[in-house]
């Protein structure tokens, strides 16, 4: 089977690292920042979705606030993170069981590049699939689309795993389960009202849901 896994909320906590870099973004604009629950909301969504009702829907101001962003995570933002515990032994079972492994991410493949790189399991994914960078949308759909068309893989053979509404939208549109994770930044709702055909509350129920 071919497992597509989302990055942030799904492999890792990256929650520190994204808010610092949001923070530092609006600060640089002068734009106070809204509180931190807020903040987590934007882990997932595309960055210019997020900035744009702070920033009056200005184009060249949520430009440079993108750019900010980039600049602080090039340097610090892309380390600031914790591997979810069990993530580490779930990709280890999939792999045993023989199923072929893959990131799709929101972030620009410049990013996640090199925090797949670290992660101690990062050589068990076959691609990286990221946003144009200038987007300002999820892009989950087209590029589930490209991992099965790059994989020769069929639908019914192929999983998206996340924990945002853009994954499980991602493989609803392409007719691919969507399974639902309750550790990251969404919540079982969200994932229910966008289609997921299964919620897994822990690694290792997800591992039991891969594996069966």
């Amino acid at each position: 089977m071919l497992c597509l896994f989302d990055l942030d909320g799904t492999l890792i906590d990256s929650e520190h690292g994204i808010i610092a870099c949001v923070k530092h973004a609006l600060a640089k604009l002068d734009v106070p920042a809204p509180s931190q629950q807020e903040l987590r909301g934007w882990i997932g969504p595309p960055l210019r979705h997020s900035f744009a009702p702070l920033l009056d829907h200005d184009p060249v101001r949520i430009e440079a606030a993108v750019e900010h962003y980039h600049e602080r995570f090039h340097t610090d933002g892309w380390r600031e993170h914790d591997i979810y515990p069990g993530i580490e032994s779930l990709i280890q079972r999939l792999l045993d069981a023989g199923h072929q492994l893959v990131v799709v991410t929101s972030k620009p493949q410049r990013h996640a590049a090199p925090i797949i790189g670290h992660l101690p399991f990062g050589d068990a994914f076959l691609r990286l699939y990221g946003p144009d960078p200038g987007s300002a949308h999820s892009e989950k759909a087209s590029m589930i689309a490209a991992a099965l068309a790059d994989f020769d893989a069929k639908p019914e053979n192929t999983v998206m795993i996340g924990d945002r509404r853009f994954d499980i939208e991602g493989a609803v549109a392409n007719h691919v389960r969507g399974i639902g994770v309750l550790w990251g930044f969404g919540g079982r709702a969200e994932l229910e009202l966008a289609g997921a055909s299964a919620i897994a509350a822990t690694p290792d129920e997800l591992a039991g849901l891969l594996t069966a």
